[in-house]
């Protein structure tokens, strides 16, 4: 697949995650728990599609965390007394550990060449 259609791909998905958060903002439950779904599995197509490019590849895995952190937050805010906030904690974190691991090992490399 091309750069030029993955990158629809990713617009798209900034779209969808746009209308997940704006339901979310206005707390209708029903629509922003449906958004989940089609942004959770655009932001893994587009992890897929580059996994060939090391760099593209953990910043995508660490959107798919941030979804699923913001999606485990919206969850627990529309139905579990806004409980699960510990739960998206760790997603949070998740995705940070795979970007800082991304940049302390591209860091590395940089040294090495000298």
């Amino acid at each position: 697949m091309r750069l030029e259609s993955i990158r629809k791909f990713e617009n798209i998905h900034i779209a969808l995650w746009l209308l997940k958060d704006t339901f979310w903002v206005l707390d209708l439950h029903i629509l922003g728990m449906f958004m989940i779904f089609p942004t959770l599995f655009l932001a893994v197509y587009i992890t897929w599609k580059f996994r060939s490019i090391r760099s593209e590849t953990m910043h995508n895995l660490a959107v798919c965390f941030w979804i699923m952190a913001n999606s485990t937050w919206m969850t627990g805010e529309f139905f579990f007394n806004d409980s699960l906030r510990p739960y998206a904690t760790l997603f949070f974190i998740s995705g940070l550990a795979i970007v800082g691991y991304h940049y302390l090992f591209q860091f590395k490399r940089g040294l090495n060449k000298n």
